[in-house]
């Protein structure tokens, strides 16, 4: 007999494995799966990795709507999911001859699903432990070993709850929408789900603020004085007339009427929260928020950082800070803030208000790695220095505004500086103070030059990934795991585009037009919010998991009814239109006709529309969106597409394989953590 821990990856496996074994543990293969034998003390452990949901729901009862659901093994469920096969049947056999049962997977509402199910439908385990921990460090795996708690069975019927509302919104209304679209004789698969629908109404809605801004004139009159530019105390005018006789008034010489100083104090910034990173590294890197998580999730495998998937801005005392500090002294990308804080016991974090009961802020372990992308070392350079920074002392700020007199008009300009750089010197990622030159009261001063500009006023801007998460977070849909996703999906299904400046393609304004002329509650964030509040309800022990799902059905079949009189003719037309221009990619540099995605037997390719007089081809990556750009290479003067790949950052190249833009295709870059 022997104890079975089940990790939710073959990673985090390994890592369980070495932490508590008492010995090097034994590695052992099964169906091509690693598992690992050792002893603690005198009690035999193997530890066996899934790989993520081993189970998946599946339609028990075809219907329309489709209400009757099963857990079935995931390869049985999905074919691209065949590898899951080995690890379900690996768990199987080493839970035979198992006495007690252990969840190893993440602490988090889907970690719990994972473990149940294997533990319930594979293990036919009756009772079972949970280790909870929020990194991959050995000492934090071994306490955790130590201290077994009871499953959070309120959470793991949460999570299921929310699997099965998922499924039978995300299914039955995708369903519904493409035979919609097939009455009008198109076809395409399409996709609406509980979050999805209000996500696009907020890109939909700005996209028309947008649109329907009339932008107003107005001018600016400036003056140029010892290198700085001034502003007129008016700042704008309406109206030409009066900015030009506000000119005339002016004369170059003047004197400096005032100049005042304020000091204020930057409080250090709260640890990240998985939105807060996300956005940071939007800002600095320009990473879309799944790409974000991707690298976080990677950190986190690597025992670098703490569980990501968290909305809490807390570090609680219990994590021991000082020794997490001294371990990161022990970098010397990072020793000298770190021995600065030690040496003056500065231990105590600055921290934001937002909570979460499962895992603390996101913080570095301190443990060193040899090798690091440099898209890892990117965020893991943020989280340190976020993590240093909120035990620093605050920073200060000296703001000025100095006020001039040109003849009869008033110009003013403002300036800043940091007076003491405190935690400012530790993350670098706030944007650098400017400076006035000296300035005193009465001092005559001359105007380089007196100008005005013109102008108009702007739209609102476009959303980016990263900041339609963060609204998607405070109008209270999804949650931190998800929403990134649902992002992606607008994209990969055509109905947005873009990562820095997000816009709604006209084939997605025409899904949100059907959607909303035929069940409006769909787009409604009530809604959504409403079913999130009632599974927050059955975590916490308050609500039915019975209820929850009637009340989703009902709201399910009554959306489905809705579409079986709607007309998607205009939806049709919008998809191929859509289809030719996202087809077209660009002028051939051979003979001047249009470059278009082809398909063969081998997969997609690029071709000229003058075939066969024109052979001109072009390879393309494989399980790839493409999306023309209107940009031409410099060099080998082919159009320049974007390639978007599930789960990896999109970027842009031409399509010439032979460009000496490509030349260094392929070669590794990688950064030290040492």
């Amino acid at each position: 007999m022997h104890t079975l821990i089940i990790a939710e990856k073959p990673s985090a496996c390994e890592k369980i494995a070495y932490a508590l074994a008492s010995s090097t543990p034994g590695k052992i293969r099964n169906n091509k799966v690693s598992s690992y034998e050792f002893f603690r003390g005198k009690r035999k452990i193997i530890a066996v990795a899934a790989a993520g949901h081993l189970f998946s729901l599946a339609e028990k009862k075809k219907g329309k709507p489709s209400f009757e659901l099963e857990w079935k093994p995931t390869y049985k469920v999905n074919k691209k999911a065949a590898f899951t096969k080995d690890y379900l049947l690996t768990i199987v056999k080493y839970a035979k001859d198992a006495d007690k049962f252990v969840s190893a997977t993440d602490y988090d509402l889907e970690g719990e699903v994972i473990a149940r199910n294997i533990l319930e439908f594979a293990c036919k385990a009756k009772h079972f432990k949970r280790m909870k921990f929020s990194t991959l460090t050995k000492e934090e795996l071994s306490n955790s070993f130590e201290h077994l708690r009871e499953p959070d069975i309120n959470l793991s019927e949460a999570g299921r709850a929310r699997h099965y509302l998922d499924w039978i919104y995300g299914i039955n209304i995708s369903r519904a929408l493409m035979e919609t679209l097939k009455r009008s004789g198109s076809f395409r698969v399409l996709s609406m789900g509980r979050v999805q629908g209000p996500t696009l109404a907020i890109l939909v809605n700005r996209e028309r603020e947008i649109r329907s801004f009339v932008p107003v004139p107005f001018w600016q009159l400036k003056a140029l004085i010892k290198g700085v530019v001034f502003l007129h105390i008016n700042e704008k005018f309406w109206h030409k007339e009066e900015a030009e006789k506000a000119l005339e008034n002016c004369e170059k010489k003047g004197r400096v009427t005032n100049v005042s100083e304020r000091v204020s104090t930057l409080s250090p910034p709260a640890p990240f929260d998985l939105t807060a990173l996300q956005i940071e590294a939007s800002a600095h890197f320009r990473f879309t928020p799944a790409f974000t998580l991707s690298i976080a999730q990677s950190l986190y495998e690597k025992a670098l950082i703490s569980y990501p998937r968290t909305s809490s801005q807390k570090l609680p005392a219990s994590l021991n800070l000082p020794k997490i500090i001294k371990k990161i002294a022990g970098n010397p990308n990072y020793s000298e803030f770190a021995k600065m804080l030690l040496k003056n016991k500065m231990t105590k974090p600055h921290e934001g208000k937002k909570e979460d009961p499962a895992h603390p802020a996101i913080y570095p372990t301190g443990v060193a790695s040899a090798k690091l992308t440099k898209e890892q070392h990117s965020v893991y350079d943020l989280i340190v220095r976020r993590f240093l920074a909120c035990f620093a002392e605050p920073a200060k700020k000296r703001s000025m505004k100095v006020t001039a007199a040109l003849g009869k008009e008033q110009f003013y300009a403002t300036g800043e500086n940091i007076l003491k750089k405190g935690w400012t010197e530790i993350y670098p990622y706030k944007s650098k103070a400017e400076n006035l030159p000296n300035f005193e009261k009465g001092e005559e001063v001359s105007a380089q030059k007196i100008f005005i500009e013109e102008k108009q006023t702007q739209p609102p801007r476009r959303y980016s990934q990263a900041s339609l998460v963060k609204k998607m977070e405070a109008i209270e849909i999804g949650t931190k795991a998800t929403r990134a996703s649902i992002v992606q999906t607008l994209v990969r299904r055509g109905y947005a585009e873009g990562a820095q400046s997000m816009s709604v393609t006209e084939f997605g304004e025409q899904i949100y037009e059907l959607v909303r002329k035929t069940a409006g509650e769909l787009l409604d964030e009530k809604l959504t919010r409403k079913f999130e509040e009632e599974l927050e309800k059955i975590s916490e022990g308050k609500k039915k998991v019975e209820d929850v799902e009637e009340e989703g059905r009902e709201v399910v079949a009554n959306i489905v009814k809705k579409f079986e009189a709607a007309s998607g003719e205009a939806l049709a037309k919008a998809l191929t239109k859509m289809r030719k221009n996202s087809n077209e990619l660009g002028k051939c540099p051979k003979c001047g006709g249009t470059l278009v995605i082809k398909k063969s037997k081998y997969g997609f390719f690029v071709g000229c529309s003058n075939y066969p007089k024109c052979k001109n081809t072009y390879p393309l990556p494989r399980n790839a969106k493409i999306i023309p750009t209107g940009k031409v290479c410099p060099q080998c003067h082919t159009p320049i597409v974007k390639v978007i790949r599930k789960g990896k950052r999109p970027f842009t190249m031409c399509l010439d394989p032979n460009c000496p833009t490509k030349k260094n295709w392929g070669k590794k870059t990688s950064n030290s953590t040492k």
